[in-house]
């Protein structure tokens, strides 16, 4: 399968900075407020490894495991762990995808951020019922969906830039419907100095997509409720297995 992340990985980790700058305390208050008091976290698509600072940061001491596909990406995020000691010891690199990772039974946490459209609907249930299984009593999992939630068209639009040195970093993305619950994302990413164009890349990659109440749904049938967390803006949902699940956070 082709990784749509070796030619982009280059501008990803400078240019979602911005994004997680109030995605990073989100995820901090939901993982502090999570019941379960033992056992790993799990974060899926653990990308440049800005999520993996973030889960150790909340919940110290804890071990981490980042399991992360694309070979591009998991280079800025071995270097991110290994420069720093505290995460060293603390955060296994896992070269493998959600489905044919290995995790231990009794999990904190599974953390799966900016990658649930990565899924197919068939993958995504898998992934509720993996949980289900797997999360220790009182652990939960927490997604994002932000928009579109249905298969549109989205006009290109300019998502973030960056001046690094003299170089200014962009990136725009795009979309087109390619199918009954998915789209296809095509971002640009470019380089210029000062205006000049002087190096770029274009990746597509399939994207499924669903409403929050079609997902609600999908979790019930594995026996997990879904709510959601913190700024609605940020579209942070938390799924808890039905009977541990309480009204204790908005």
């Amino acid at each position: 399968m082709s990784d749509p992340y070796e030619r982009s990985a280059e501008y990803l980790d400078i240019l979602i900075a911005e994004a997680w700058e109030p995605l990073g305390p989100a995820l901090s208050d939901v993982l502090s407020r999570v019941r379960a008091t033992s056992g790993a976290v799990v974060d899926l698509g653990a990308g440049s490894g800005r999520g993996v600072r973030v889960i150790c940061e909340a919940l110290p001491d804890v071990p981490v495991l980042a399991v992360e596909p694309s070979a591009a990406m998991r280079a800025v995020l071995l270097a991110r762990v290994y420069e720093n000691d505290e995460l060293r010891g603390r955060v296994t690199v896992v070269p493998d995808d959600c489905a044919g990772a290995d995790w231990p039974d009794g999990v904190r946490a599974v953390v799966a951020l900016n990658m649930i459209g990565h899924l197919s609907p068939e993958q995504r249930r898998a992934l509720w019922s993996r949980a289900a299984r797997q999360l220790a009593p009182g652990g939960a999992l927490v997604f994002n969906i932000t928009p579109p939630f249905a298969p549109v068209e989205v006009e290109r639009v300019r998502m973030a830039g960056v001046v690094i040195g003299e170089m200014e970093y962009e990136g725009w993305a795009a979309a087109r419907p390619t199918g009954e619950d998915e789209i296809t994302w095509r971002m640009e990413y470019g380089v210029l100095r000062e205006g000049r164009p002087l190096a770029g890349t274009s990746v597509e990659y399939r994207w499924w997509v669903a409403t929050e109440d079609a997902l609600a749904a999908e979790a019930a049938e594995a026996g997990l409720a879904l709510r959601r967390a913190g700024d609605p803006a940020l579209g942070l949902c938390v799924l808890e297995r039905v009977s541990t699940t309480s009204s204790h956070v908005s």
